[in-house]
C-alpha cells in the first residue's frame, strides 16, 4: 500500500471525520450522509474504494463510474475536504493500518453499515469515537441500480 502522509496537522486542532465507502451512483442518502458527517467535526476525510473492490461487493457491472470519476464527484460537495483513493485492499490489518496513519477523532458509518463491528473496533484502538448517522429513508445505490437496469 502506498505511504500516507500527514493528513492534517494535529497542531490546528481540528476534529477529523473519517468515512468510506464505495460511492458508485451518488444520490441524495449519500449527500446527506457527508453532510451529516461533516458536522460532527471541522474535516471529512473519505476512504474512497477501488474499482476492483467495487466489482467484488456489489457484481460485475460495477461500479458505473470509476474510481477518478467517483472522486470528482464527491470532491464537488462543500462537506468533503479529502478523498483518499484506496488501492485495492487485500485485508482487515491494511485499512486498520491506514486509519491509524489519520487518527482521526471520529469514524462516521451508517446504521445498516455491513462491517461496524470492525470499525468499532478501529475507532477504539485510535482512541476515537464511532458514530452512527442515521438511514435518511433513501433508495440504496444497489437499488438505484436496479431501477436503472445495471446491475
Amino acid at each position: 500500500m502506498q505511504e500516507l502522509k500527514t493528513v492534517f496537522p494535529r497542531e490546528n486542532k481540528g476534529k477529523i471525520v473519517l468515512t468510506g465507502g464505495c460511492f458508485d451512483i451518488l444520490h441524495i442518502g449519500h449527500v446527506r450522509f457527508l453532510s451529516e458527517a461533516k458536522r460532527m467535526g471541522d474535516y471529512l476525510v473519505v476512504l474512497l474504494e477501488s474499482d476492483k473492490r467495487v466489482k467484488k461487493l456489489k457484481g460485475k457491472n460495477r461500479p458505473v463510474f470509476i474510481q477518478k470519476e467517483r472522486a470528482e464527484m464527491l470532491s464537488a460537495l462543500e462537506s468533503v475536504d479529502l478523498i483518499v483513493l484506496l488501492p485495492t485492499i487485500q485485508n482487515d490489518s491494511d485499512y486498520l493500518n491506514l486509519v491509524m496513519k489519520i487518527k482521526p477523532d471520529i469514524i462516521a458509518v451508517t446504521e445498516n453499515d455491513p462491517i461496524i463491528e470492525k470499525k468499532r473496533i478501529q475507532a477504539k484502538r485510535i482512541r476515537g469515537e464511532l458514530k452512527v448517522v442515521p438511514f435518511r429513508g433513501t433508495v440504496s445505490t444497489s437499488k438505484l441500480a436496479k431501477i436503472l437496469g445495471v446491475d
